[in-house]
């Protein structure tokens, strides 16, 4: 009797689904976020909806695609660009509209797009896992976003600029964290043999 290899996994598959979902919906949301000049109440609300409804299947594509065991190449490489095009075009919409100051939208997308290159360049030498500042900061920059498109009243704008502060501290924070990590990677890949 021998081993067959596992058959393999479908590209058709609700993980794949959502993160495909969340591709759509990146126009969807911008047409909302855009709407009417940009800062009618109603639109806002839709805006809001569409994109909390995009960062929920964020939220459990990959997930469900490990419990099921329906990993596959095209999530691996398009989850990520998923959460990037959401993330990105929120933060720009808002910059545009003047409610969220460019610097933020700067710091925050050199940092996705850097890491994310920085990954892809030592790849070869190891991978580096998601950490649990990388995921809260992940959290808390959907949080922020979210109440940065909301339309609240200027009583609570200080809740938003206070976790898009945070969002900040988060995103550089970690992404230090990142290079050091990519760093020690790289050194470990190039160390003589016979060193420990």
């Amino acid at each position: 009797m021998t081993d067959r290899p596992p058959p393999p996994v479908s590209l058709v598959n609700l993980p794949n689904a959502l993160t495909v979902l969340r591709l759509i919906l990146v126009p969807v949301f911008l047409l909302a976020l855009f709407a009417e000049g940009g800062h009618d109440t109603t639109w806002r609300w839709i805006a809001w909806a569409v994109f909390a409804l995009a960062a929920i299947t964020d939220r459990y594509d990959g997930h469900i695609a490990r419990k099921r065991g329906q990993v596959t190449d095209f999530g691996k490489i398009a989850d990520p660009i998923a959460d990037k095009a959401l993330t990105g075009s929120a933060l720009i919409g808002l910059s545009m509209l003047g409610d969220l100051a460019w610097w933020i939208t700067v710091v925050i997308l050199v940092r996705e797009i850097g890491i994310t290159l920085l990954r892809l360049a030592v790849i070869r030498y190891g991978v580096i896992a998601a950490s649990p500042g990388g995921k809260a900061k992940t959290f808390v920059q959907i949080i922020a976003i979210g109440l940065y498109i909301l339309p609240l009243p200027a009583a609570l704008e200080w809740v938003a600029e206070g976790a898009m502060g945070l969002a900040v501290v988060l995103t550089v924070v970690t992404g230090v964290d990142y290079v050091v990590r990519a760093a020690l990677l790289y050194s470990r890949a190039h160390r003589p043999a016979g060193q420990a």
